[in-house]
């Protein structure tokens, strides 16, 4: 067994190595042309946030499978190279908080701040904001922490009798305890009237866990609501709404010559909105029209793009024009599989969650059976879930309009939520122990867990959005603004 743990801490930093060259890959390979050799501490920030995200998904079935490499061991020496599952759930959360509170937003602050400016000028006013949100944070946690950052256990007095030790055995399921004509131990028979509450103080790292979780558990409600509908959906409809054909170069030309009208037309609009910004005209009619510019130009990007893919150009434009269907194809393939996830976690939070007692353990029990056909089986397909349900919160934010950096408040919430639908996989892991125990026992905050108030905004949005885009999201979306692609 002790073989299997070090193998254990070997994939780990692996996984963690390829994660963040995956992101270093991704930023730099859809970075903005015009951001290139340059706002290197913004980039790093952005791979730091996105390795954080995924390795917070990626911990709990490695909770599950460091739990597991010790359930066969005979002495304890077997498991002395498990991971510290706790600490690095609190460490990690931790920094994720720090992330989402202080270092993205100073360096938003940062790189958002007038050009014009000095670096030492554009640090200080991005450090004055930092420092008053992290005054009002601390004043805010310590004093919910003083007043009520305990957490309270229901627990009931039991007690059995004792008798002799017997001269002959005859114990069976119909008579499990020592004693005459006994049939229950007496512990089974203690009334309601003998529960009391266990008060305890939750630690101060877990209770900013907890309250960053509850923080963002209504946005991932909404969010992963509206992406657990609309990720595979919107795929399938994409497939549907695609180019059927390539169209002619006088087409072309035509659309062209719209498009660069447009954004000229942007640019003139951008220009006067910097020489405002520099004669400190920051109101809010300003800081409305800058979020009117962006959204046009998101929009022109998107009329390029489609405008690129219906009339492909170079030498191998027939093959462009092949792989273009493909990736179409693709596309329809992923959002099927999508959509049978979709519903089997709909399903799933539905029999397991919200219906007391639960019907079935559902998925728990698939990745069970999957567990005993191959060890780490169940576990990639545990893993896989969670890190679908992380997709799906980006897609319901990236739907709702919302800027992607506030994403990285989410994983707390998938992981809590994962912990607790998938409670009987994932019991007796330190996820379950932060996650389920001490968070659904927090003063004042229980009863959201107790009367599943996430769970069901999350069903009741998943619902609404299946709706609405069965009915309407396979047309073709109509121009909402003036730069837009003409018909």
């Amino acid at each position: 067994m002790g073989d299997f743990n070090l193998a254990l801490i070997i994939v780990a930093i692996v996984v963690c190595v390829i994660v963040f060259i995956f992101n270093v890959y991704l930023l730099v390979n859809y970075q903005h042309p015009d951001d290139k050799n340059q706002a290197y501490f913004p980039k790093f920030v952005v791979v730091l946030g996105l390795s954080v995200a995924v390795i917070s998904i990626l911990m709990l079935p490695a909770d599950v499978a460091n739990r597991q490499a010790c359930r066969h061991a005979i002495y304890n020496g077997a498991c002395n190279l498990t991971l510290p599952m706790k600490d690095l759930w609190i460490a990690v959360y931790i920094i994720d908080a720090l992330l989402v509170f202080f270092i993205i937003p100073f360096a938003m602050f940062y790189y958002e701040g007038d050009q014009d400016k000095t670096v030492g000028k554009r640090i200080k006013s991005a450090l004055m904001w930092v420092v008053t949100t992290a005054i009002v944070c601390a004043l805010l946690l310590g004093i919910l922490y003083g007043l009520v950052g305990k957490v309270d256990f229901t627990v009931r007095h039991l007690s059995s009798t004792t008798t002799n030790f017997p001269t002959s055995w005859s114990f069976s399921t119909s008579q499990p305890c020592i004693g005459n004509n006994a049939r229950q131990c007496s512990a089974y028979l203690a009334n309601a009237a003998s529960e009391k509450t266990w008060t305890m103080q939750t630690t101060f790292p877990e209770y900013v866990v907890a309250l960053a979780t509850i923080a963002g558990s209504v946005l991932f409600s909404i969010f992963g609501g509206v992406g657990i509908a609309c990720l595979p959906l919107g795929l399938i409809f994409s497939f549907i709404r695609r180019p059927k054909a390539v169209i002619t170069r006088s087409q072309y030309i035509k659309e062209a010559t719209e498009l660069g009208k447009k954004a000229r037309e942007l640019k003139k609009a951008a220009d006067s909105l910097h020489q405002e910004e520099r004669g400190g005209a920051k109101g809010r009619k300003w800081r409305k029209n800058v979020k009117a510019v962006e959204k046009e130009l998101h929009q022109l990007e998107e009329d390029v793009n489609l405008l690129e893919e219906m009339y492909p150009q170079g030498e191998k434009a027939e093959t462009t024009w092949a792989l273009t269907i493909l990736g179409y194809l693709a596309k329809l393939v992923l959002g099927v599989l999508g959509l049978i996830v979709s519903v089997a976690w709909i399903v799933h939070i539905i029999i397991y969650l919200l219906i007391d007692p639960p019907l079935s353990p559902f998925l728990n029990e698939v990745f069970i059976k999957l567990d005993d056909v191959w060890g780490l089986l169940g576990t990639a397909a545990f893993a896989f879930f969670c890190f679908y349900l992380l997709l799906a919160v980006v897609a319901g934010a990236m739907m709702l309009g919302l800027r992607l950096v506030f994403i990285t408040i989410h994983p707390m919430n998938v992981i809590q939520f994962c912990a607790t639908a998938f409670g009987y996989y994932a019991q007796a892991t330190a996820a379950q122990e932060i996650f389920g125990h001490t968070l659904q026992s927090l003063r004042g905050i229980k009863y959201l867990y107790k009367y599943n108030v996430f769970q069901i905004a999350f069903i009741v949005l998943a619902g609404l959005t299946f709706v609405y885009y069965t009915a309407f999201g396979w047309k073709r979306r109509k121009p909402s603004g003036r730069f837009q692609l003409s018909s």
